[in-house]
């Protein structure tokens, strides 16, 4: 059952405005899935247009910012909680830990550390949860090619691909994600 969604994404002020409008649909449809959010804690961005709008949609999000970051004045103070961690690797591992399954939107350096991550832990076995993408506008496919090749390569075993789900607009992530929830509610 996912009842909270780790989401990983930009804080870029700058990116495409479609991008936002993704950020904002997917948090309406968290609220109303009754799916918590649990993010990077950041006011700006995506991260913040997220957030933004779960809240305003009456639902919960949970964000996680390291101190550093909060002295800088992009901690989102409008959530459901706010916990404030030492460092990077702390909120790394909570944003891992407290999310169900982990939704991927266009970012930068860090939501591709994210990603990373998390894809590395599920191919040691470290965690069984689904990773999405969501793969506006093509916005992964540059990093998707670069699996193939490396899956080529044997760089990785084949069935790396498994790893995560690709979507290609926010009503495939919300199908997804319902269809998950009722599988495993009627599950035995």
């Amino acid at each position: 059952m996912i009842n909270a969604l780790t989401v990983y994404c930009s804080s870029s002020t700058e990116a495409p405005r479609e991008y936002f409008d993704a950020a904002a649909s997917l948090g309406k449809s968290c609220a109303t899935m009754n799916i918590s959010l649990v993010f990077g804690g950041g006011r700006v961005g995506l991260m913040g247009c997220i957030a933004d709008a779960v809240m305003q949609n009456g639902g919960t999000a949970r964000g996680i910012i390291p101190r550093f970051l909060e002295e800088r004045e992009v901690a989102h103070y409008g959530l459901s909680e706010l916990t404030v961690v030492e460092t990077m690797h702390e909120r790394k591992m909570k944003l891992a830990e407290w999310g169900d399954a982990y939704l991927v939107l266009p970012g930068g350096l860090g939501t591709l550390d994210e990603l990373l991550e998390v894809m590395t832990w599920k191919h040691l076995g470290h965690h069984q949860k689904p990773i999405i993408l969501l793969n506006i506008n093509g916005f992964w496919n540059p990093l998707l090619e670069f699996f193939r090749r490396i899956a080529e390569e044997r760089m990785v075993c084949n069935g790396y691909s498994d790893y995560y789900t690709i979507c290609n607009s926010t009503e495939e992530v919300a199908a997804l994600l319902a269809i998950h929830n009722t599988i495993v509610e009627t599950a035995p």
